[in-house]
């Protein structure tokens, strides 16, 4: 028998409006539902629950992340929606703000409406 085989993902919001534009508008999530409690999306087969809450302590790490096949295409169609890329002093970024990963993997990072930390990855 199979456990915890079909994550929930969770992140949270202080304005829920905002939220569901960038999520449903810039990325292209689909909402499954507007609750009282929190937005829900479909994120491939799994849940993305993002809870209503009055104020967000957003992480200075990544909070959620997909695994996309063309980094540059998505980070052109991001950043011309109006998504900003992070760049970190500490890594070399190229002109589109991708890291080369030692492990070949190509990753870039934006932030949502909240400051959560969001990320793409290429992998090798």
């Amino acid at each position: 028998m199979r456990h915890l085989d079909k994550p929930i993902l969770f992140l949270a919001t202080a304005n829920a409006e905002r939220s569901r534009d960038f999520y449903q508008r810039v990325l292209g999530l689909d909402l499954v539902a507007d609750e009282p409690p929190a937005l829900v999306f479909q994120v491939g087969d799994s849940m993305l629950r993002i809870q209503k809450v009055e104020r967000v302590q957003a992480a200075p790490y990544t909070a959620l992340g997909w695994a996309v096949l063309d980094i540059r295409q998505t980070v052109q169609h991001l950043r011309a929606a109006g998504v900003a890329f992070q760049r970190y002093e500490s890594i070399e970024q190229n002109d589109d703000g991708i890291w080369l990963a030692p492990s070949g993997a190509l990753v870039a990072w934006f932030r949502d409406p909240d400051g959560q930390v969001l990320s793409l990855t290429q992998f090798k």
